[in-house]
């Protein structure tokens, strides 16, 4: 393959494109809600009706407004039709032939589109996951090529730290400084590692991003093991993602037929492999070294840092790991240049973010916004806000390692130094809208359940510490706790937080924090509310129950 062939391809692609196209969404979302099935009668009702010459009916992926699927898009009429059936496929093409297109139910200039800045989704919804030529024609592999050719490894490398980038599956470290780091490893054997292991809840990214553009991925990562001296990659994801998985696995073997992966890639030295390792659902292998310790074949638990996997990795080789989205921005940068995405976003933060949005909120899915947008913007504007006429209390960020944002503070700007002054993080991209109907402690509860069932257990202040804050929830939503017994929970938070081995427990008690730093009142009603023997007991065990605010305060409590 060289780059005369690849933009063969491009070109042959293009000029068999029919002058109506129906895009039909076959994500996992829609395919819940039987889209394959509406997919066919659409492509039935197309022969039936003799247009075949002039009309395609395409599966692509996710086209984010997951809320209102199926979704069927029609081009170049720009017109979207929600919650579609297979009863719905003669109307539909009928419309077409008539002319009456403008019929649909809905449409692309929805605030939630386009209040949107696609950069990671600029594809998705738009090309057939499942054709690799579908991703050639829109420029596809084109970077890669770029790379080979004309770039030395430490240019990439050089491109990606002035670019800003910084990972996008956590706390946000600097994407080209970690690639630096590895580059400059002694080793003959490194890895570059895609960390498709999404456990947070309400979280749907990276499933989204593998579902709709695999190959976008597989060219990030190509890409990588260049600039860091790698030829072999992984891609580590959880066998809950069937269809992320059926079109990686199709997705590896385009590739490698075409000569884009495999051996001498475009006639280069370069060598490049990719496999893939499926995960058990584990949420603590999405910390590396327990992500690590799972592909060499063992239990996944993470061990002590140092040294870091840059250093000491796969096998105790050097390994690059970086999550789907971080590798999905790669090639718009190579494509447009560092200083095009550095002028995206505020301070630290550039570029975009894509968003799961979810919760008590009217318009749910997949959003990507450029970095300091305002938090409002995204859940009012673009989510709609609450239905039925109900306020934000709360926006959850960042999973079972982030926190709550009050709604007092929704016109702060997305990005990484924002929000963890407010005690939340960026996380992976999940963003859930809590309404005023909600009790602060339940939402601290949930995540505690979550955060207790999924500890390994492999250091004892995560182990016993989550089952103990997740006991002291439970008596206080009973109504059965004192005012020792939430000083003993902050107390607690604070342990857990300082001395657990990883990331998981490290970050644990994280939703039980901000919900007391903002909604401190939802605890003191569950215990104003307990029985009188229980306030007094509290105030015998050394709480003044007649000044509350004071003996919890986080500084006392610690």
């Amino acid at each position: 393959m060289d780059l005369a062939e690849l933009l063969e391809i491009a070109k042959n692609e293009r000029e068999h494109q029919k002058d109506i196209r129906i895009r039909c969404c076959t994500s996992s979302s829609c395919q819940a809600s039987n889209s394959l099935v509406a997919v066919e009668r659409l492509q039935e009702t197309v022969k039936a009706r003799g247009m075949e010459g002039r009309v395609e009916v395409q599966s692509v992926g996710c086209m984010g407004f997951c809320g209102r699927g199926p979704l069927v898009a029609i081009d170049p009429a720009n017109i979207l039709y929600e919650r579609v059936t297979a009863e719905d496929a003669p109307s539909i093409v009928d419309a077409l032939a008539g002319g009456e297109a403008t019929a649909a139910q809905g449409d692309l200039e929805h605030p939630f589109f386009a209040r949107q800045m696609r950069i990671v989704l600029e594809h998705n919804g738009k090309i057939d996951p499942m054709r690799v030529e579908s991703y050639i024609a829109v420029g596809g592999y084109q970077q890669l090529y770029h790379t080979l050719h004309e770039m030395t490894p430490q240019d990439v490398i050089n491109e990606i730290t002035r670019s800003g980038l910084r990972g996008r599956g956590g706390g946000g470290y600097p994407t080209g400084l970690k690639w630096a780091t590895v580059a400059k490893m002694p080793s003959e054997q490194k890895f570059v590692v895609c960390n498709a292991d999404e456990g947070d809840p309400g979280a749907f990214m990276d499933r989204s991003v593998l579902e709709s553009d695999p190959h976008r991925v597989l060219e990030g990562m190509a890409i990588a093991g260049y600039a860091i001296g790698a030829n072999q990659g992984y891609i580590y994801v959880r066998a809950e993602y069937p269809i992320a998985i059926q079109r990686l696995q199709k997705g590896i073997q385009q590739a490698k037929r075409l000569g884009l992966l495999g051996s001498q890639i475009f006639d280069s030295p370069f060598d490049f492999r990719i496999d893939i390792r499926l995960g058990a659902g584990a949420f603590v292998c999405g910390e590396e070294t327990a992500l690590i310790a799972s592909v060499e074949g063992g239990r996944g638990t993470p061990r002590p840092r140092p040294p870091y996997p840059a250093e000491s990795g796969l096998w105790g080789n050097p390994t690059l790991i970086n999550n789907v989205e971080t590798f999905a921005n790669i090639t718009p940068i190579i494509r447009h240049g560092a200083d095009w995405f550095a002028d995206i976003g505020v301070d630290k933060s550039k570029g975009t973010k894509v968003f799961a949005l979810t919760g008590k909120i009217k318009n749910t899915g997949l959003i990507e916004v450029p970095m300091g947008t305002p938090v409002r913007q995204i859940v009012e504007d673009m989510g709609g806000g609450v239905p039925d006429g109900g306020t934000i209390k709360a926006i959850q960020t960042g999973g079972p390692s982030g926190g709550c944002i009050p709604g007092d503070a929704l016109d702060t700007p997305v990005s990484y130094e924002s929000l963890v002054a407010l005690g939340t993080m960026m996380g992976s991209g999940g963003m859930i809208a809590i309404d005023d109907a909600t009790n602060m402690v339940d939402v601290a509860h949930f995540y505690m359940e979550f955060c207790r069932d999924e500890s390994c257990g492999k250091c004892i202040p995560c182990r016993a510490g989550t089952v103990q804050m997740h006991q002291l929830l439970t008596k206080i939503l009973k109504k059965q706790a004192t005012l020792k017994d939430l000083e003993n929970l902050e107390a607690i938070c604070y342990m857990v937080k300082d001395t657990s081995l990883c990331g998981l427990g490290m970050s644990a008690p994280n939703p039980i924090l901000s919900t007391l730093r903002y909604f401190r009142e939802d605890y003191l009603k569950l215990l104003l509310n307990s029985s009188e023997k229980g306030s007094q007991n509290g105030s015998q065990n050394g709480s003044q129950s007649n000044q509350p605010t004071n003996v919890l305060n986080s500084d006392a409590a610690i």
